[in-house]
């Protein structure tokens, strides 16, 4: 029988992620539009975006927040083509962004020693053979395969090398270990269903201390620019953004940043976040036909969650056709590099109440296929 309750947000998308609940445009506070993002306003919501995320995410201190351009690939690429190159470089890689970081050390900069410690869809590298004398550059969370690092029991806590990592599908719904990491990016587009084209680096003390006694052989270009004269360029870090951002975007990322403070923070993100993986893994115990694509319990995603069903290629289009025409679950195929398969996303801004309404339609669309 074909379901009768529909989710009443269809919105399960990976990125951009559905918007927080109760969410109107009108909320916002757009004092800000019209205005030059240099004048003192615009610098005070800019320095706001940055002193927040640290507040709320609960940064150690001397930890340093900077909105920058190009979403997260913009803030990786900074941190990579800023800080890689005086040490031998560990790359991490289980699904395609982290392999295309590898593109970006191997093929764009051209490292000379690189070790690649790469793992198929489903499952995760083998952080054993991590050597911290080196700088270790990987994903948290595999957003692509829906796999996540269980931990930061693997990090060393005293280590020669850096640690650079993409957060961006696990910052405000995964517990970091931040003072294991030197380096974190994330996008406002992810887990807190906030707009593109913007990107957040996070530099600790070490990371800053390369910066000021590094200076990489090749051009750098002006986006990726973090120091003058040898030192940090600490306004940066206070809202004094490289280029144009979108302040809009910002009075959007601010509001998001609002709702996680008034939902009792990150531990409430976190929360939201496991309780609606449950929702599937209740639902994949009880239906043999559907699994889950990361082999280890312990990896499984709570944000990102890709998910197997035994059908041919073919058939699982059908379904995610099927339930977009249905207006249930909009743009849950798996990404185009990925095995086949949905990817449905679970972050904070998503509403157990419809994942639990969306369960029963997957059935009926397996069913409708596979008949």
């Amino acid at each position: 029988m074909q379901p009768t309750v529909k989710p009443k947000n269809p919105n399960f998308s990976s990125g951009p992620c559905s918007k927080r609940p109760g969410y109107q445009v009108a909320d916002l506070q757009l004092d800000t539009l019209g205005r030059s993002h240099r004048s003192a306003l615009g610098k005070q919501a800019l320095g706001l975006a940055c002193s927040e995320s640290a507040r709320i995410l609960g940064l150690p201190p001397g930890y340093r927040v900077a909105v920058v351009a190009g979403s997260d690939t913009g803030a990786m690429e900074m941190a990579l083509w800023s800080l890689l190159g005086p040490r031998a470089v560990d790359v991490l890689a289980w699904e395609s962004f982290g392999s295309g970081w590898v593109t970006d050390i191997v093929k764009q900069l051209k490292l000379p020693h690189v070790t690649k410690l790469e793992a198929g869809y489903g499952d995760i590298s083998d952080f054993s053979k991590v050597n911290f004398d080196h700088d270790v550059v990987f994903t948290w969370n595999g957003t692509t395969s829906g796999v996540k690092v269980p931990n930061g029991d693997w990090i060393a806590s005293e280590r020669a090398g850096l640690t650079i990592c993409d957060a961006t599908s696990a910052v405000f719904a995964m517990e970091l270990p931040w003072d294991k990491l030197d380096v974190i990016t994330y996008s406002w587009q992810k887990v807190l269903g906030g707009e593109g084209a913007h990107g957040m680096l996070i530099l600790g003390p070490r990371a800053v201390q390369r910066l000021e006694s590094y200076s990489p052989p090749w051009p750098l270009p002006k986006l990726f620019r973090m120091t003058a004269g040898g030192k940090l360029t600490e306004g940066l870090f206070k809202g004094e953004t490289i280029n144009t951002p979108s302040m809009l975007c910002v009075a959007d990322y601010l509001d998001a940043l609002a709702w996680v403070e008034r939902i009792g923070g990150v531990r409430a993100t976190i929360a939201r976040s496991e309780a609606n993986l449950q929702v599937i893994a209740d639902f994949v115990t009880a239906n043999d036909w559907i699994s889950f694509l990361a082999q280890d319990p312990a990896t499984r995603s709570n944000t990102s969650v890709c998910l197997s069903l035994k059908l041919s290629d073919e058939q699982v289009k059908k379904v995610v056709k099927l339930l977009e025409t249905e207006a249930v679950a909009y743009d849950i195929g798996a990404y185009k590099d990925a095995p086949a398969g949905l990817r449905i996303w679970c972050g904070a801004t998503v509403e157990a109440s419809d994942l639990q309404a969306l369960m029963p339609w997957l059935s009926w669309a397996y069913q409708q296929v596979s008949a």
